[in-house]
């Protein structure tokens, strides 16, 4: 991601109605799948660590960031826990996280398979992975390229590059429907339009409407904290699964847990 952007983020991931909105979607996920207490939690690219203060009411977090920019941003937030780190490569041993979130990051990966493999590497069996990326390839945009996207993604690739790397999948949604054709019309207007060309599509909403614009985001959250699947929308949500341990391998784990 260009400095700048990454910049831009930073400074709108607390108050901007695109943050708030996802924070949304994934505390309504987040509710359904019943965190044990002492959980171990990981957001995969946490960027400021916004998403961790969200994780920390569930258990023991950790966060990785390749920036090193949203490192300082999260520890600053007082998340000790946190370190310099690729999602393809984490410094973590198999099988430490119960919960694991990834929110638009795989698609800033060249190979997502090899993202999915690794985070399917350092969750539990049984465990579950939180992953959120931006839809529709046809959406492409300025803002993909300067923040170094590979794809973006319709429900069956998603459901495609997870299974083929072991994932077993749960749930998966559209969000940020109502926007999704104001901003393919926007997108397709800045295509022709030079002016806007080192603007961040952050800054195309003024801070005064953020309470009005996420309110549509509201809604869908409840409506996914209910088990509804939205049929289209701008980003993809999906909640994938480890598979649970089987025979005498499951024997022992519920053993061990008796005892704990």
């Amino acid at each position: 991601m260009e400095t700048a952007e990454f910049q831009a983020m930073l400074d709108g991931n607390e108050r901007h109605w695109w943050y708030r909105g996802r924070r949304r979607i994934v505390h309504s996920v987040l509710q359904r799948l019943e965190i044990g207490p002492s959980a171990e939690l990981l957001d995969a690219g946490c960027a400021s660590g916004r998403t961790l203060d969200e994780l920390a009411h569930y258990g023991n977090v950790h966060g990785i960031e390749l920036n090193p920019m949203g490192v300082a941003a999260a520890r600053k937030r007082g998340h000790r826990n946190v370190q310099v780190a690729a999602v393809e490569d984490m410094p973590f041993p198999d099988h430490t996280f119960d919960v694991v979130t990834c929110l638009d990051v795989i698609e800033h990966t060249p190979d997502d398979g090899a993202t999915l493999r690794e985070l399917y590497r350092v969750t539990k069996p049984g465990g579950a992975l939180v992953v959120t990326v931006p839809a529709y390839q046809l959406l492409w945009s300025r803002h993909d390229v300067v923040n170094r996207h590979f794809r973006r993604y319709r429900r069956k690739t998603l459901r495609t590059a997870a299974l083929r790397t072991g994932w077993q999948l749960e749930f998966d949604t559209y969000f940020n429907s109502i926007y999704l054709l104001p901003a393919a019309l926007v997108r397709l207007a800045l295509r022709s339009s030079p002016e806007t060309e080192h603007q961040s599509e952050l800054a195309l909403t003024p801070a005064s409407l953020d309470s009005a614009l996420e309110l549509p985001l509201r809604l869908e959250a409840a409506l996914i904290a209910r088990g509804a699947a939205l049929p289209a929308g701008l980003s993809l949500l999906a909640v994938l699964r480890t598979p649970e341990p089987t025979g005498a391998a499951a024997a022992t784990r519920a053993s061990l847990a008796r005892v704990a």
